[in-house]
């Protein structure tokens, strides 16, 4: 009798499971079926917020989902990324952010999460070829030369996004290289910091193109120059840094998308998928690369290998740059 039963528990069990199995298979094979929360852990205005919302209007149409784009910005990402890190891993809350996020380990002593435990990388939406080096119009520069020549009389500030985000790695490995002491004012995201620029509450800033170009454009701020290798495409008359401060290079590192450890992988490369295939399109392309960005869109276990390694690769950076932990 006994052994009955638990042949009969044992059955219900196994059949329980079973069920259980075939309804997460089907709960991935409907997915999406509801609006997607996609957090932007900056505020509104920055780069990696004007491309999520350029980007994601095209992955919607891919997809057949609507995205919510959610701005929980505050110390470079980390508060965004808890909240990726604690939510349902159901594919319905991920994040867009940008390689600050693989930086935080190098520079913040308690994090509340582990970068490569707590996240499953999805894809890498772009890779930044560099920075707009502007200053706010009320600043007496027109070039890099001006601008170092007035370093060393008084000291300049320049705002970013954060601390340890590409932005500070530019200006900081820029005063190095210079021997100019730049005094580093870290804000909430890059909305704000270009605000501070334009305002002149500091007078340089180191904006991605997509957000520095409408502003130069319009007067706001004068570009003096381009952080990458080469110059930018849609702007060819700025030089680079590194036409006046030889060997100087900063790129702007990339932009990933990630969603909880746990996030099912079917769901992962179907997302991956649709993220490819939106920056395939003629105009969000070239919405891209005419602001100074490489399209990506790897697979998760090919963007999951080069993150771990950017990861390890940033800390030397980040100890280079002089940048401390706190």
């Amino acid at each position: 009798m006994h052994r009955r039963i638990s042949a009969i528990n044992i059955s219900a069990m196994l059949g329980l499971c079973a069920l259980m199995l075939a309804g997460h298979a089907i709960a991935q094979q409907q997915y999406p079926s509801r609006p997607i929360r996609l957090i932007v852990p900056f505020p509104a205005g920055g780069n990696v917020d004007v491309f999520s919302r350029v980007l994601f209007k095209q992955v919607e149409a891919e997809l057949g989902a609507t995205f919510v784009i959610d701005n929980r910005g505050g110390a470079n990402g980390i508060v965004g990324a808890d909240t990726v890190k604690n939510a349902n891993p159901d594919g319905y809350t991920i994040m867009n952010t940008s390689f600050g996020f693989a930086v935080n380990p190098a520079i913040v002593k308690n994090l509340p999460f582990d970068v490569i435990r707590d996240f499953l990388p999805i894809t890498n939406v772009a890779t930044g070829l560099g920075y707009l080096l502007v200053v706010n119009p009320r600043v007496p520069v027109k070039n890099v030369s001006e601008m170092i020549a007035l370093a060393k009389k008084e000291q300049l500030r320049y705002s970013t996004a954060g601390v340890g985000n590409g932005q500070h790695l530019a200006g900081a490995l820029l005063a190095n290289m210079t021997k100019t002491d730049m005094l580093h004012v870290p804000y909430k995201g890059g909305g704000p910091a270009v605000a501070a620029c334009i305002s002149g509450e500091v007078q340089v800033h180191f904006p991605a193109g997509s957000v520095g170009v409408p502003h130069h454009k319009a007067g706001r701020v004068r570009a003096i120059a381009f952080t990458g290798a080469k110059r930018l495409s849609s702007m060819p008359d700025i030089p680079t840094v590194g036409e006046t401060v030889n060997g100087y290079v900063s790129d702007a590192g990339w932009h990933g998308v990630f969603g909880p450890a746990k996030l099912p992988m079917p769901i992962a490369i179907k997302l991956q998928q649709a993220i490819h295939k939106a920056l395939q399109d003629p105009k969000i392309n070239a919405h891209f690369v005419d602001n100074g960005y490489e399209p990506n869109g790897d697979p998760p276990d090919v963007w999951a290998k080069q993150y771990r390694a950017d990861v390890k690769r940033l800390v030397g950076i980040a100890k280079a740059a002089g940048i401390e932990p706190q």
